[in-house]
C-alpha cells in the first residue's frame, strides 16, 4: 500500500456498524471510500450512511453502494444533526492539528459537514505536516459578482491572490456555482486565527480553507509507520 492507503487503512478501524458520517473529498479520502465499501460488501460492517462533501464523492459513494443521506435527514423537526465520525484529507496539518483544506475544491461542502461531526478525523501522507499554514495556496471560495474587487481586496492583506483557472483559462466553478481563489504566503499565515475572522468578514467571501479547532485526531503515514495525532 502507498501512504495515502495506509492512512485510510487505518481510519477505518474507527468506523462502527451504524454510523453515519462524513465522507470527505480528495485522493486520500478516495481510497477511505473504497476500503469501506469492501467493509460493507463483506459485512464486517453494516448500516452505514454517508454525507457527501462534493458532487464527485457522491457520485462515488453511489457507485461503491454506501448509502447516502443528507444532514437535513438526519434530525426530524429543528433539531441539529450530528454525524458520529467525519473523515477527510488535508492539503497542509500544523502541530496544533489546525489545516488548509480546499485544493480539492470542495472546501465549502466540507466545512459545513465536518462542523456537524462529533468527531472528525483527518487522513494524510507525512508531506502534509507543516510548522506554519500557509507553505502553499490558501484556497477561498468567492462569489462571482464583481470577482475582480474580491481579488483585489485579498491582495491588500499581504498575499498574492489569483482566480484559480482551468487549464482552458476558464474560472473554476465550484458545486456551489461560485469562484475559487488561491491566495499564496511568502512565509506562511503569521495568524490564521486573525485571518479567518478578516475573510469571514469580508462580503463576497463565501468560505476559506482554513480548518481551524476542528480536527480530533489526524492519522499521517510516513515511511516509518503511521503516526496518531491528537488535538491537546
Amino acid at each position: 500500500m502507498n501512504l495515502k492507503q495506509q492512512a485510510a487503512s487505518h481510519a477505518i478501524t474507527y468506523v462502527k456498524s451504524g454510523m453515519v458520517m462524513g465522507l470527505g473529498s480528495g485522493s486520500t479520502t478516495k481510497y477511505f471510500i473504497e476500503i469501506l465499501a469492501e467493509k460493507l460488501k463483506s459485512g464486517e460492517l453494516h448500516d452505514i450512511a454517508g454525507v457527501p462533501t462534493s458532487e464527485g464523492v457522491a457520485q462515488l459513494a453511489r457507485v461503491q453502494g454506501i448509502p447516502l443521506v443528507s444532514l437535513a435527514e438526519l434530525s426530524p423537526g429543528d433539531a441539529i444533526p450530528a454525524l458520529d465520525l467525519a473523515v477527510d484529507g488535508a492539503d497542509e496539518i500544523d502541530p496544533n492539528l489546525n489545516l488548509v483544506k480546499g485544493l480539492g475544491r470542495a472546501l465549502l461542502r466540507e466545512k459545513i459537514v465536518e462542523s456537524h461531526a462529533n468527531y472528525f478525523i483527518v487522513i494524510a501522507d507525512e508531506s502534509k505536516l507543516v510548522t506554519r499554514l500557509g507553505q502553499g495556496p490558501l484556497p477561498i471560495e468567492i462569489v462571482p459578482y464583481e470577482a475582480e474587487v474580491h481579488i483585489r481586496w485579498l491582495n491588500s492583506l499581504g498575499c498574492r491572490a489569483e482566480l484559480w483557472l482551468e487549464e482552458g483559462g476558464e474560472p473554476i466553478i465550484t458545486d456551489n456555482a461560485n469562484y475559487l481563489v488561491r491566495c499564496w504566503h511568502a512565509h506562511g499565515i503569521p495568524d490564521p486565527y486573525q485571518l479567518a475572522r478578516d475573510l469571514a468578514d469580508r462580503p463576497g467571501v463565501v468560505e476559506h480553507g482554513l480548518f481551524l479547532d476542528m480536527t480530533d485526531l489526524a492519522i499521517v503515514a510516513g515511511l516509518e509507520g503511521v503516526q496518531l495525532k491528537e488535538r491537546k
